[in-house]
């Protein structure tokens, strides 16, 4: 089933931060979508057929003229579409608030003119209503970034599969570390099949090249060195909220020993049934005439 998330609440209370911490748990996110569009959106998200499962959409008092109609648009969801819906309430004091838009000096959307506090309390009066509907209610008042991220993410990763996209690339030093890796492992000690006439012009991928790279007493070191690493990090990285990890090794060329111990790792980290790993050569081909 669909999960569609409303986040809305005080403005100042944290709703940026929100969405952002619902991205890293995969879901598609808008910002200030107005309320009489969520049910067309509810259709888009059924009509994909699975494709956009996870959804949150940030409603607030910048679409004011519309805010009426979010009580009206999510029952008619629940009443037409097969999608699970929560609303997440972000409030704070008014003294937190005040403060917050002064280290900010951003204008209250309510108070553009006058004073943030006059602006807050109208809010606070005009969305009562909402927050007793709320399926979640965060006081961010005393919360620190990371400790509003960790409250989200242990709420709403209960919605979510355990899985854990773990994509392995192999690359060539002499090309440049891929920038979007999360790890990085240099297998440049390893003895190299390049030295070897016959395996030069083949990859890590040919089974001869493979063989060669794993039949030394140093990878098979390193290999249950770095599985076992791996095997405590991923689940480290699944209860932050991740919702992938970027593996990178790299070896010279990026031909040889990277792509066999790529490969090898796709192997075994995509045998487990709480992630799915998938494995891709950067710079394999670049050297082949």
């Amino acid at each position: 089933m669909a999960t569609l998330i409303i986040i809305t609440g005080m403005s100042g209370a944290g709703k940026t931060l929100a969405v952002r911490s619902l991205e890293d748990l995969g879901y598609f996110c808008v910002d200030n979508l107005p309320p009489v569009l969520i049910p067309k959106f509810a259709e888009l998200i059924e009509q994909s057929k699975g494709k956009i499962a996870k959804v949150a959409l940030v409603i607030d008092l910048r679409g004011r003229e519309f805010f009426t109609a979010l009580s009206e648009s999510l029952n008619y969801i629940r009443d037409h579409f097969t999608i699970h819906c929560e609303i997440l309430f972000l409030e704070a004091t008014d003294s937190v608030l005040v403060q917050r838009y002064k280290e900010s000096r951003r204008r209250h959307p309510l108070a553009p003119e006058g004073m943030p506090l006059d602006g807050i309390r109208l809010e606070r009066k005009m969305l009562e209503e909402l927050k007793s509907s709320a399926t979640v209610v965060l006081d961010t008042s005393s919360m620190k970034p990371g400790e509003l991220k960790d409250k989200i993410i242990s709420r709403f990763s209960h919605l979510e599969s355990n899985a854990l996209s773990i994509n392995i690339t192999s690359f060539g030093f002499k090309y440049g570390i891929p920038i979007d890796a999360d790890l990085v492992f240099d297998v440049r000690f390893l003895p190299n099949p390049h030295y070897v006439e016959n395996l030069r012009p083949r990859t890590g991928q040919d089974s001869e090249v493979y063989d060669y790279v794993m039949k030394w007493p140093e990878t098979q070191a390193f290999l249950t060195k770095l599985l076992d690493m791996l095997h405590f990090l991923i689940p480290q990285y699944r209860k932050e909220g991740k919702s992938q990890v970027i593996i990178g090794i790299g070896c010279t060329g990026g031909k040889h020993r990277s792509v066999a111990i790529a490969e090898y790792l796709g192997k075994m980290l995509g045998a487990s049934e709480t992630e799915s790993a998938s494995v891709s050569h950067r710079d394999s081909e670049r050297d082949r005439h």
